[in-house]
């Protein structure tokens, strides 16, 4: 880590910089601070960027940008994007209400040539803005900060930009990509107690419950007590929105944060020591920063508030009262209901009330000081319960920008659930950028469930008062996925074309190289009239011999050489429409 420091001896005005560059990885990283340290107001400050870059190609060609789609709460949530940067092209990316993730995605990599690029990844949970402008000639400016900051320090006052990081990459640009995932398990996403996170099982009942409005204690009780009778051995029970006191107006009337003693009349501690003592740790959902009229947050802080009256309103965490009350309150609740894993949502569109507060002379300061609080309130929960996990969620997947993905894990990854297409090309886009996340499903059969299974974490929505349910067939489901989901966190390699059409076929391999073994998976959608593919894998060492199993054949194994595989290709066989094909690999000598 190196920070610089620079002062203007008339304002006052301090920059500082804190840059970390990695050992490791080919990876640099930096966050700039502005602080007023003089007597009086700075001058106004604007056109802050984090990066401002003019990048050359040595030879010939067009620049090749590597960019996603952010959520839309559709099916090609997250789609990965090529987009060509030909002489005076210029492209412009911001999200368009304040979610990092809404509609747009701060991931990008760039290839220079086709051996040659640059991922630039742009981590602010606010209002951030990214623009790539191509020269007439060899050149392309690229540029990225907070998208609007027109304002003066007061005394004593800081603000800081977005977190910036570059990473250099030579190869190819999936090579790039998987360096970038070990970069993120490595140095990036939260390691309870000092270990990566494995995958984890986390059954809920919101599908039977309206979340948790129409729950109770005996409810709750029962599922767990149903996913154990099955031994299907769930990791967490999930109590989702709707526990609180809301008045009777449904789970999104939120901002009185106490346990409804109507239908919890011992509290959630009831439930969760009940899960304690049968080995099942419990998430419980939370919305701090939405306020809605009449609930306590509303009637006895509104000095907390931004917003018009009357509406809906959000929690300035960027004010230290507001954020000391929250995490005093918070983490009275995890402590006393026996909470083990803190689940915080974000249902509403915050830009128009940060830009609604701010004088003209301050256009961006609302905004900044409520990202700064917002990380510092999650900062402090950790403190305060080390080896917590936190699951992010924003409208499913609208907030995983990378300093809330340092904190947080991407439990439900879009709200677009319940759908096998948008399941396997949420996956194939995301696990280009992220080793963890996400989604659930209520279905039962086995395509759905394995589109929905395809990533390391699995939300179970199943209505366990259905006797009739093929439990066996669930409890094969979940036992397959424990096998191979821990190469959810090894390298990602597309092995087909990104397609949300309904006539096709689409898989992916992950690949632990350390271990030896590794998983393909391929889906033959409904109306594809192919019965076979040949998919080329990736990175298997060409003299080595592999084991190749269908999980759904154990005892049909057979064994290929890594040239093999990689050079003629692995053939997929299925009369089935749908169907989902699960192949591990292993080597063997």
């Amino acid at each position: 880590e190196r920070t610089l420091v620079w002062t203007d001896p008339q304002t006052g005005l301090q920059v500082r910089c804190v840059a970390v560059e990695y050992a490791d990885f080919p990876n640099v990283e930096w966050t700039l601070y502005f602080k007023n340290t003089g007597a009086r107001d700075t001058p106004i400050l604007e056109n802050v960027l984090a990066l401002d870059t003019r990048i050359e190609k040595n030879g010939v060609g067009d620049f090749v940008l590597h960019h996603n789609k952010g959520t839309f709460v559709r099916a090609d949530d997250f789609e990965p994007l090529t987009t060509t940067l030909k002489p005076n092209d210029e492209l412009r990316f911001a999200p368009p209400a304040g979610r990092p993730l809404g509609h747009v995605f701060p991931y990008f990599n760039l290839e220079l040539q086709p051996d040659e690029g640059v991922i630039a990844v742009v981590g602010w949970p606010g209002q951030w803005f990214a623009d790539f402008a191509r020269d007439k000639d060899k050149g392309l400016h690229v540029v990225a900060g907070q998208e609007q900051v027109h304002l003066l320090l007061k005394p004593g006052e800081e603000i800081r930009t977005p977190l910036m990081v570059l990473q250099f990459w030579r190869g190819d640009w999936i090579r790039a990509q998987n360096i970038w995932r070990r970069w993120m398990v490595a140095h990036n996403i939260p390691r309870p107690n000092g270990q990566p996170p494995r995958p984890l099982l986390t059954p809920c009942s919101s599908h039977q419950f309206g979340e948790m409005v129409h729950a109770d204690e005996a409810s709750q009780i029962f599922f767990i007590d149903r996913y154990l009778e099955e031994k299907l051995n769930p990791d967490y029970w999930w109590m989702d929105a709707g526990w609180y006191v809301n008045y009777g107006k449904g789970w999104p009337q939120v901002g009185t944060w106490e346990v409804d003693t109507n239908r919890f009349p011992h509290g959630l501690r009831a439930i969760t020591d009940h899960a304690h003592e049968r080995g099942v740790k419990c998430i419980v959902w939370f919305e701090p920063e939405r306020v809605t009229p009449g609930t306590f947050l509303y009637t006895n802080n509104p000095a907390w508030l931004l917003g018009r009256d009357g509406g809906q309103k959000l929690l300035n965490l960027g004010n230290p009262d507001a954020r000391a009350w929250l995490v005093n309150h918070i983490d009275h609740l995890l402590t006393a209901q026996g909470i083990d894993l803190y689940r915080q949502d974000f249902n509403i569109d915050p830009l128009s009330y940060w830009r609604g507060a701010d004088a003209e002379d301050r256009q961006g300061i609302t905004e900044n000081h409520y990202v700064t609080g917002y990380l510092a309130y999650w900062d402090e929960l950790r403190k305060r319960h080390p080896g917590m996990l936190i699951d992010s969620c924003a409208s499913g997947g609208h907030r995983n920008d990378l300093e809330t993905l340092r904190r947080a894990l991407p439990f439900l990854r879009s709200d677009f659930i319940q759908n096998a297409i948008g399941n396997q090309c949420h996956t194939y886009g995301l696990s280009l950028w992220f080793p963890y996340h996400g989604t659930g499903t209520d279905q039962t059969d086995g395509y759905d469930l394995r589109s929905a299974m395809s990533c390391p974490h699995f939300i179970a929505c199943w209505d366990m008062r259905d006797r009739k349910l093929d439990y066996d067939f669930l409890r094969k489901i979940v036992r397959d996925w424990r096998q191979y989901a821990p190469n959810y966190l090894g390298d990602f390699y597309p092995l087909t074309p990104y397609t949300t059409s309904n006539d096709a076929w689409i898989g992916w391999q992950f690949d632990r190289p350390e271990a030896g073994q590794g998983v393909v998976q391929v889906f033959r959608r409904p109306d594809s009239i192919y019965e076979s593919a040949r998919l080329k894998l990736h990175a298997l060492e060409p003299k080595s011999r592999y084991e190749v199993t269908d999980i759904d054949k154990p005892g049909d194994k057979r064994e290929f050489t890594g040239a093999e595989l990689v050079e003629h290709g692995l053939l997929v066989t299925t009369p089935a429409q749908p169907s989902a094909i699960v192949m591990t690999y292993r080597k063997v000598n």
